[in-house]
C-alpha cells in the first residue's frame, strides 16, 4: 500500500530489482508458513542438556589460598595440579612485583 502510495508522485520509478526481491521474499515466507519444519516428539527431553553435571575441586594453595575448580568436564588430579601450580605461580609473581 506504501509503495502505491509512493507511486503517485510525479518522476516516480519503480526499481525492477527490489521489486523482484519482494515479491522473493513474500514467497519464500509464504512457503515456509506452508510447509513448517518437521519437529520430534521427544525435542527438548532427556537429551542431557537440561542439568548438566557440574564437576566441583576445592585445593589449598601454597601461602593459605584456596582454590575452587569449577568445570562441566570431569577434573582429574592432574589437571587440578597443574593449575593449582599455574595460580600459585601467577600469585608468587604478583608478590615479587609489590616487593619491587
Amino acid at each position: 500500500m506504501l509503495a502505491s502510495a509512493g507511486a503517485l508522485r510525479p518522476g516516480y520509478r519503480r526499481s525492477p530489482a527490489r521489486v523482484r526481491g519482494a515479491r522473493d521474499a513474500m514467497l519464500r515466507e509464504y512457503l515456509r508458513a506452508q510447509n513448517p519444519q518437521e519437529t520430534r516428539q521427544d525435542a527438548g527431553s532427556d537429551d542431557g542438556l537440561e542439568e548438566p553435571e557440574i564437576h566441583r575441586e576445592e585445593m589449598e594453595l601454597p601461602g593459605g589460598g584456596h582454590l575452587v575448580l569449577t568445570d562441566i568436564e570431569s577434573i582429574t588430579p592432574e589437571r587440578a595440579e597443574r593449575t593449582a601450580a599455574r595460580i600459585a605461580e601467577i600469585l608468587r609473581s604478583k608478590e615479587r612485583d609489590r616487593q619491587s
